[in-house]
Protein backbone atom coordinates (compact mmCIF):
# COMPACT_ATOMS: atom_id res chain seq x y z
CA UNK A 1 0.00 0.00 0.00
CA UNK A 2 1.42 3.38 -1.02
CA UNK A 3 2.65 5.72 1.67
CA UNK A 4 0.40 8.70 2.46
CA UNK A 5 1.41 12.04 3.91
CA UNK A 6 -0.04 12.87 7.31
CA UNK A 7 -1.48 16.34 7.87
CA UNK A 8 -1.87 17.56 11.44
CA UNK A 9 -5.27 19.18 12.00
CA UNK A 10 -4.97 19.96 15.69
CA UNK A 11 -2.91 19.22 18.78
CA UNK A 12 -3.83 19.56 22.45
CA UNK A 13 -1.94 18.85 25.64
CA UNK A 14 -3.72 16.25 27.76
CA UNK A 15 -2.60 14.53 30.99
CA UNK A 16 1.05 15.40 30.33
CA UNK A 17 0.78 13.82 26.87
CA UNK A 18 -0.55 15.05 23.55
CA UNK A 19 -3.81 14.39 21.68
CA UNK A 20 -3.36 14.94 17.94
CA UNK A 21 -5.88 14.84 15.11
CA UNK A 22 -4.52 13.84 11.70
CA UNK A 23 -5.88 13.35 8.22
CA UNK A 24 -4.50 11.70 5.09
CA UNK A 25 -5.61 10.40 1.70
CA UNK A 26 -6.59 6.80 2.32
CA UNK A 27 -5.95 4.24 -0.40
CA UNK A 28 -7.93 1.65 1.54
CA UNK A 29 -10.94 3.98 1.53
CA UNK A 30 -10.75 4.69 -2.17
CA UNK A 31 -8.72 7.89 -2.03
CA UNK A 32 -10.98 9.67 0.45
CA UNK A 33 -9.68 11.79 3.28
CA UNK A 34 -9.49 9.79 6.51
CA UNK A 35 -9.22 11.37 9.95
CA UNK A 36 -8.11 9.83 13.22
CA UNK A 37 -7.00 10.88 16.69
CA UNK A 38 -3.80 9.75 18.35
CA UNK A 39 -2.89 10.18 22.00
CA UNK A 40 0.82 10.01 22.78
CA UNK A 41 1.83 9.59 26.45
CA UNK A 42 4.67 11.65 27.92
CA UNK A 43 7.14 8.74 27.92
CA UNK A 44 7.12 8.72 24.11
CA UNK A 45 10.09 11.08 24.44
CA UNK A 46 12.15 8.09 25.62
CA UNK A 47 11.28 5.77 22.73
CA UNK A 48 8.55 3.70 21.13
CA UNK A 49 5.44 2.99 23.16
CA UNK A 50 2.75 0.28 22.90
CA UNK A 51 -0.62 1.20 21.41
CA UNK A 52 -4.24 0.45 22.18
CA UNK A 53 -6.72 0.84 19.29
CA UNK A 54 -10.22 2.02 20.19
CA UNK A 55 -13.12 1.24 17.83
CA UNK A 56 -16.25 3.33 18.35
CA UNK A 57 -19.89 2.39 17.91
CA UNK A 58 -22.69 3.22 15.48
CA UNK A 59 -23.00 6.89 14.41
CA UNK A 60 -19.68 7.77 16.07
CA UNK A 61 -16.57 9.39 14.64
CA UNK A 62 -12.90 9.38 15.58
CA UNK A 63 -13.74 11.98 18.24
CA UNK A 64 -16.14 10.08 20.51
CA UNK A 65 -13.62 7.93 22.32
CA UNK A 66 -10.95 10.63 22.40
CA UNK A 67 -13.26 13.28 23.85
CA UNK A 68 -15.75 11.27 25.95
CA UNK A 69 -14.09 7.97 26.78
CA UNK A 70 -12.01 9.16 29.78
CA UNK A 71 -9.16 6.87 28.70
CA UNK A 72 -6.41 9.45 28.34
CA UNK A 73 -5.38 9.83 31.98
CA UNK A 74 -5.04 6.07 32.46
CA UNK A 75 -3.14 5.66 29.20
CA UNK A 76 -0.82 8.50 30.16
CA UNK A 77 0.01 6.88 33.48
CA UNK A 78 0.58 3.49 31.85
CA UNK A 79 2.67 4.89 29.02
CA UNK A 80 0.36 3.61 26.27
CA UNK A 81 -0.60 5.38 23.05
CA UNK A 82 -4.27 5.41 22.01
CA UNK A 83 -5.38 5.29 18.38
CA UNK A 84 -8.93 6.38 17.52
CA UNK A 85 -9.97 5.61 13.91
CA UNK A 86 -13.24 6.70 12.32
CA UNK A 87 -16.17 4.28 12.01
CA UNK A 88 -16.57 4.46 8.21
CA UNK A 89 -15.36 6.28 5.13
CA UNK A 90 -16.76 9.79 4.65
CA UNK A 91 -17.82 11.32 1.35
CA UNK A 92 -17.91 8.22 -0.84
CA UNK A 93 -21.20 9.29 -2.40
CA UNK A 94 -22.54 5.74 -2.63
CA UNK A 95 -26.29 5.70 -3.14
CA UNK A 96 -28.07 4.94 0.13
CA UNK A 97 -25.06 5.39 2.43
CA UNK A 98 -26.69 8.24 4.37
CA UNK A 99 -30.27 6.91 4.38
CA UNK A 100 -30.13 5.36 7.85
CA UNK A 101 -28.08 5.69 11.02
CA UNK A 102 -27.14 2.01 11.29
CA UNK A 103 -25.75 1.43 7.78
CA UNK A 104 -23.31 3.33 5.61
CA UNK A 105 -21.75 6.52 6.97
CA UNK A 106 -20.92 6.05 10.65
CA UNK A 107 -21.62 2.33 10.41
CA UNK A 108 -18.80 0.65 8.51
CA UNK A 109 -18.84 -2.46 10.74
CA UNK A 110 -15.06 -2.87 10.51
CA UNK A 111 -15.15 -5.12 7.45
CA UNK A 112 -14.01 -5.09 3.84
CA UNK A 113 -17.05 -4.80 1.59
CA UNK A 114 -17.40 -7.16 -1.36
CA UNK A 115 -20.52 -5.75 -3.02
CA UNK A 116 -19.23 -3.68 -5.97
CA UNK A 117 -20.98 -0.45 -4.99
CA UNK A 118 -19.27 -0.46 -1.58
CA UNK A 119 -16.02 -2.34 -2.26
CA UNK A 120 -14.02 0.71 -3.40
CA UNK A 121 -14.51 2.71 -0.22
CA UNK A 122 -15.86 0.54 2.61
CA UNK A 123 -12.68 -1.25 3.67
CA UNK A 124 -12.35 -0.38 7.32
CA UNK A 125 -10.67 -3.71 8.14
CA UNK A 126 -7.73 -2.93 5.85
CA UNK A 127 -7.71 0.72 6.92
CA UNK A 128 -7.34 -0.18 10.61
CA UNK A 129 -5.18 -3.30 10.54
CA UNK A 130 -2.78 -2.41 7.71
CA UNK A 131 -3.04 1.16 6.50
CA UNK A 132 -2.98 3.12 9.76
CA UNK A 133 0.05 1.27 11.17
CA UNK A 134 1.91 1.75 7.87
CA UNK A 135 1.09 5.44 7.69
CA UNK A 136 2.15 6.06 11.28
CA UNK A 137 5.38 4.10 10.92
CA UNK A 138 6.22 5.91 7.68
CA UNK A 139 5.71 9.23 9.45
CA UNK A 140 8.24 8.21 12.10
CA UNK A 141 5.78 8.36 14.98
CA UNK A 142 7.31 6.31 17.83
CA UNK A 143 4.73 3.57 18.26
CA UNK A 144 5.68 -0.08 18.69
CA UNK A 145 3.12 -1.98 16.63
CA UNK A 146 4.55 -5.27 17.88
CA UNK A 147 2.85 -4.34 21.16
CA UNK A 148 -0.71 -3.47 20.25
CA UNK A 149 -4.13 -4.44 21.54
CA UNK A 150 -7.65 -3.46 20.57
CA UNK A 151 -10.90 -2.55 22.31
CA UNK A 152 -14.27 -1.06 21.48
CA UNK A 153 -17.92 -0.42 22.30
CA UNK A 154 -21.08 -1.80 20.62
CA UNK A 155 -20.28 -1.99 16.88
CA UNK A 156 -16.71 -1.21 17.92
CA UNK A 157 -16.78 -4.11 20.37
CA UNK A 158 -17.79 -6.31 17.45
CA UNK A 159 -14.88 -4.92 15.48
CA UNK A 160 -12.37 -5.42 18.29
CA UNK A 161 -13.40 -9.03 18.83
CA UNK A 162 -13.46 -9.99 15.16
CA UNK A 163 -10.23 -8.24 14.19
CA UNK A 164 -8.54 -9.96 17.12
CA UNK A 165 -9.99 -13.42 16.53
CA UNK A 166 -9.67 -13.42 12.73
CA UNK A 167 -6.06 -12.22 12.64
CA UNK A 168 -3.87 -14.98 11.27
CA UNK A 169 -0.75 -13.05 12.32
CA UNK A 170 -2.03 -12.53 15.89
CA UNK A 171 -1.68 -8.81 15.33
CA UNK A 172 -3.27 -7.86 18.65
CA UNK A 173 -2.14 -9.16 22.03
CA UNK A 174 -5.61 -8.83 23.55
CA UNK A 175 -9.13 -7.59 22.88
CA UNK A 176 -11.67 -5.94 25.16
CA UNK A 177 -15.28 -5.11 24.39
CA UNK A 178 -18.04 -3.25 26.22
CA UNK A 179 -21.59 -4.23 25.23
CA UNK A 180 -20.40 -5.65 21.89
CA UNK A 181 -22.57 -6.87 19.05
CA UNK A 182 -21.23 -10.32 19.79
CA UNK A 183 -23.31 -12.47 17.41
CA UNK A 184 -24.10 -10.09 14.54
CA UNK A 185 -25.19 -12.71 12.02
CA UNK A 186 -28.17 -13.34 14.30
CA UNK A 187 -29.29 -9.80 15.11
CA UNK A 188 -30.87 -7.03 13.01
CA UNK A 189 -27.86 -4.67 12.98
CA UNK A 190 -25.54 -7.35 11.68
CA UNK A 191 -28.03 -8.78 9.23
CA UNK A 192 -28.56 -5.33 7.71
CA UNK A 193 -24.83 -4.62 7.48
CA UNK A 194 -23.76 -7.97 6.08
CA UNK A 195 -26.49 -8.21 3.46
CA UNK A 196 -25.71 -4.64 2.46
CA UNK A 197 -21.91 -4.81 2.28
CA UNK A 198 -21.15 -8.43 1.39
CA UNK A 199 -22.01 -10.28 -1.80
CA UNK A 200 -22.32 -13.49 0.18
CA UNK A 201 -24.38 -11.85 2.91
CA UNK A 202 -24.72 -13.68 6.22
CA UNK A 203 -22.88 -16.80 5.05
CA UNK A 204 -19.87 -14.76 3.96
CA UNK A 205 -19.87 -12.92 7.30
CA UNK A 206 -19.80 -16.02 9.49
CA UNK A 207 -16.20 -16.95 8.70
CA UNK A 208 -14.67 -13.54 9.51
CA UNK A 209 -17.12 -11.07 11.02
CA UNK A 210 -19.00 -12.88 13.77
CA UNK A 211 -17.19 -13.24 17.11
CA UNK A 212 -19.43 -16.08 18.26
CA UNK A 213 -18.63 -18.11 15.15
CA UNK A 214 -14.92 -17.28 15.39
CA UNK A 215 -14.50 -18.13 19.07
CA UNK A 216 -16.09 -21.52 18.46
CA UNK A 217 -13.26 -22.32 16.05
CA UNK A 218 -10.40 -20.91 18.14
CA UNK A 219 -7.74 -23.51 18.95
CA UNK A 220 -5.25 -21.36 20.85
CA UNK A 221 -5.78 -19.55 24.17
CA UNK A 222 -7.33 -16.11 23.76
CA UNK A 223 -6.95 -12.93 25.80
CA UNK A 224 -10.40 -11.35 25.74
CA UNK A 225 -12.43 -9.30 28.23
CA UNK A 226 -16.13 -8.68 27.55
CA UNK A 227 -18.21 -6.47 29.81
CA UNK A 228 -21.91 -5.73 29.59
CA UNK A 229 -24.47 -4.49 32.06
CA UNK A 230 -27.32 -6.71 33.21
CA UNK A 231 -30.53 -4.71 33.52
CA UNK A 232 -34.27 -5.08 32.87
CA UNK A 233 -33.83 -3.50 29.43
CA UNK A 234 -32.86 -6.09 26.84
CA UNK A 235 -31.75 -5.06 23.38
CA UNK A 236 -32.05 -8.03 20.99
CA UNK A 237 -29.80 -6.25 18.52
CA UNK A 238 -26.77 -6.75 20.78
CA UNK A 239 -27.15 -10.51 21.38
CA UNK A 240 -24.75 -10.35 24.31
CA UNK A 241 -25.72 -13.80 25.56
CA UNK A 242 -24.52 -15.58 22.43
Amino acid sequence: MAEAALHKISSNKAFEGELIKYKFKSAALGGLDAQFNLFLPPNVAQGKVPVLVYLAGLTCTEDNGAQKGAFLSVASGAGIALLFPDTSPRGAGVKGETDSWDFGVGAGFYLNATKPEYATHYNMLTHITLELPQVLESAGIPIDFKRQSIFGHSMGGHGALTLYLASKSKQYRSASAFAPIANPTKCPWGEKAFTGYLQGGIEEAKSQYDATELIAKAKDPVHILIDYVSCPFHNPRISSQA
